[in-house]
């Protein structure tokens, strides 16, 4: 049975209700276990929970340093394009929206590459949304190729693909593939879904089971919290991270909480979510899932993430960019404009501030990859910029 079987079995009314009227004893009872069980984590995202935030994040940070040490993997996206087939409404890249597109060319794709391998990075994930006209799965195969001598961690956040198409794409070296269920709220993701191949909810929470077939060896999963209830997403997150570790033993798994940010589109979040459910939510997970990398993107600003990454942060991103040719300002001479679905060249003499594709959403810490890497120094965490060595592993 894949997890879209056991996700139906899930009883997640009667989690919701816990998670609603877990007493302040039930959260101390769940705070001195080892082992926790879905009751004990949705005990610890409950309100009662969050009048013992102190001791919930002190267990999260002495659980994180034992199994991680104070060690923060940075990595930076690289898109590369922002041409799609889906209406999403909180998307910027979303199909309808009248918005500056480009797909990079792969002497472009080397280039922003070059750009980032020059700060210092590493480890790159490769972004692009779902068009199979302009990103297809040949395409994604040939930027791996053209870049793994010179990035020796390249993962992938693409549309969903067979397993069949995912074993070139691990062939040609790309080490981990993302994918965020976005909302498991079935319901919700309808309504946000509203057309191409992106609607198909069961067929993107099975994806990350492809992958591990595949081969991959890194599984990144999370939800866009903004959507949906927080408490009801972090179990239903919490429920999917479990399964895969189980079922998927052979990759390491990273889970992430990310945020809506402003996007073309203009969307406004549905739920609150605010800077202390965050901190509940990620110290619960830590505890819950001990094992599991929780990754922090730039959707957050600076100081929020500082204060965060004790609590169980193992892997961030620094200085991104949200727009292909955002590090080098490549593709300007492919910019083309869409209205729904129609072509349309860019105005000659268009002024400055439109000549780059338009990015999939504003982010928030806008610091310098340095930047980062110091602060996390002064903190008393090691940045590690590389962490494997695919020639070493192959030995």
């Amino acid at each position: 049975m894949s997890f879209v079987g056991h996700f139906d079995q899930l009883p997640i009314d009667a989690l919701r209700s816990r998670a609603r009227d877990a007493s302040d004893g039930e959260v101390s009872a769940a705070l001195a276990k080892r082992d926790l069980g879905l009751a004990d984590l949705a005990a610890l995202l409950s309100p009662a929970a969050a009048g013992q935030l102190e001791p919930l994040a002190k267990r999260a940070n002495q659980l994180t340093q034992q199994r991680f040490g104070k060690v923060i993997r940075l990595f930076a996206p690289l898109y590369l394009s922002n041409e799609c087939i889906n209406n999403c409404q909180y998307c910027g890249f979303s199909r309808d929206n009248p918005i500056l597109r480009v797909t990079l060319s792969l002497d472009e794709v080397v280039r922003e590459a070059g750009a980032l391998a020059g700060q210092g990075f590493r480890n790159v994930l490769l972004v692009a949304g779902e068009h199979p006209k302009f990103i297809s799965s040949r395409y994604m195969a040939d930027c791996v190729e053209a870049l793994r001598d010179a990035v020796p961690s390249i993962s992938l956040e693409v549309g969903p693909m067979e397993t069949d198409e995912y074993r070139p794409l691990v062939e040609a070296g790309a080490e981990g593939l993302v994918v965020y269920q976005e909302t498991y709220h079935r319901e919700v993701y309808a309504a946000m879904h509203t057309s191409g191949p992106k609607r198909n909810f069961d067929w993107r929470l099975e994806t990350p089971e492809r992958a591990h077939a595949a081969g991959f060896r890194r599984l990144g999963i999370g939800a866009l919290f903004g959507l949906s209830d927080w408490r009801r997403e972090t179990l239903c997150l919490a429920v999917h991270a479990q399964y895969l570790l189980r079922h998927c033993w052979k990759s390491q798994l990273t889970i992430s909480l990310p945020r809506l940010r402003p996007c073309a589109g203009e969307f406004e979040p549905l739920t609150d979510f605010n800077d202390r459910n965050l901190v509940q939510a990620i110290c619960a997970l830590r505890l819950f899932l001990p094992d599991a990398g929780i990754v922090l993107s730039t959707r957050e600003p600076a100081s929020l993430r500082d204060r965060l990454i004790p609590l169980g942060i193992t892997m961030m991103s620094a200085g991104s960019h949200t727009e292909p040719g955002g590090y080098t300002g490549a593709g300007q001479d492919n910019l083309h404009y869409t209205e729904r679905g129609r072509i349309k060249e860019l105005a000659e003499g268009a002024s400055e501030w439109t000549t780059r594709a338009t990015g999939q959403f504003d982010i928030a810490d806008e610091r310098e990859p340095s930047a980062v890497a110091a602060t996390l120094t002064r903190l008393g965490y090691e940045p590690v910029w590389k962490d494997w060595d695919p020639a070493i592993l192959s030995n």
